[in-house]
């Protein structure tokens, strides 16, 4: 066992990087970061999507919510990054349309893709918090899958390290004040374990059915903002401080609070995040499942699983 230990230690000295940002399919060439930006959207939206099922709601209307969303989501998300970091665009401002070479603020997707989801439930007279309290856990999942598009452009992790899984660097990539060899903390590997397990979590205390309506998104804000204010802390790439923190910190701090208060302030609010979306008039399932009124009538009664 001792020399299979010191086996594996030797053979995983680091995680590499891939030689390239790209993957050829014949002709086509395709950035490797939107592959995992879009793999994260379809995988949490097919999470999402059973999970309002799963409350009563009608998963086509969901997927008209996030048509307007989820794009709106990425241009805020690409807002956020361009606005906290411009600096780093200075004289180059043509460069803060290259989405392709990564800088995607969380915040500001979750922000403007929610307000567009607000603006959409209204138009469709469906209540705003049973989404998001569905989509959270589908959020976390986005951003594990999401984050490996870091990994394909070699971009925002941690300092140097020694440890088994330290990532290694191209020298084409690598800060000019470190030498050759340099390995360094795989953030984007933290982040990514960090919000599976987050999903995982998420989805667990939803099951355990104590939850009021909104207090899932919130524990969702608390758990992704907690652990991103200490992955912050070790990372070294290029962002804009506010007395000596990086503004993703701050930003961490105040929604953690936030969120943390808003969780608080739900405790009262009489709807339970395992109760059905909105009541649906009995014409409405009977054509959805083509069953009988009479036999739905219990089913109504106590409402959706």
């Amino acid at each position: 066992m001792p020399k299979l230990s010191l086996f594996a230690s030797e053979f995983l000295a680091s995680i590499p990087s891939p030689g390239s940002n790209s993957l050829h399919l014949g002709p086509l060439q395709l950035r490797a970061y939107g592959l995992m930006i879009a793999a994260g959207v379809l995988a949490g939206a097919s999470l999402a999507g059973r999970r309002y099922e799963r409350i009563g709601g009608d998963r086509q209307k969901l997927s008209t919510v996030l048509m307007w969303a989820v794009p709106a989501g990425v241009v805020g998300a690409r807002l956020y990054h361009v606005i906290t970091d411009w600096k780093g665009f200075r004289g180059r401002w043509i460069e803060t349309l290259y989405i392709w070479k990564g800088g995607l603020g969380i915040w500001g997707g979750v922000a403007l893709g929610v307000g567009a989801a607000y603006w959409q439930t209204r138009k469709m007279h469906l209540k705003l918090l049973p989404i998001l309290d569905s989509a959270a856990p589908a959020l976390a999942l986005a951003q594990a899958i999401g984050r490996w598009g870091n990994w394909w452009n070699q971009e925002l992790f941690g300092k140097p390290s020694t440890l088994p899984w330290a990532l290694k660097i191209d020298s084409a990539h690598m800060p000019v004040k470190y030498p050759p060899g340099t390995t360094f903390h795989p953030t984007f590997l933290y982040e990514s374990l960090w919000n599976f397990a987050l999903c995982g979590a998420l989805i667990a205390v939803t099951r355990r059915g104590k939850q009021r309506r909104g207090q899932v998104f919130a524990l969702y804000v608390m758990g992704y903002t907690f652990a991103r204010f200490f992955i912050e802390r070790i990372r070294i790439d290029f962002a804009s401080r506010l007395f000596g923190l990086r503004i993703n910190e701050w930003v961490s701090g105040i929604m953690f609070f936030a969120a943390l208060l808003a969780y608080l302030s739900l405790r009262n609010s009489a709807e339970a995040a395992t109760d059905s979306v909105s009541p649906r008039s009995l014409d409405d399932v009977v054509d959805e499942f083509d069953v009988a009124p009479e036999a739905l009538d219990d089913q109504e009664a106590h409402g959706a699983e």
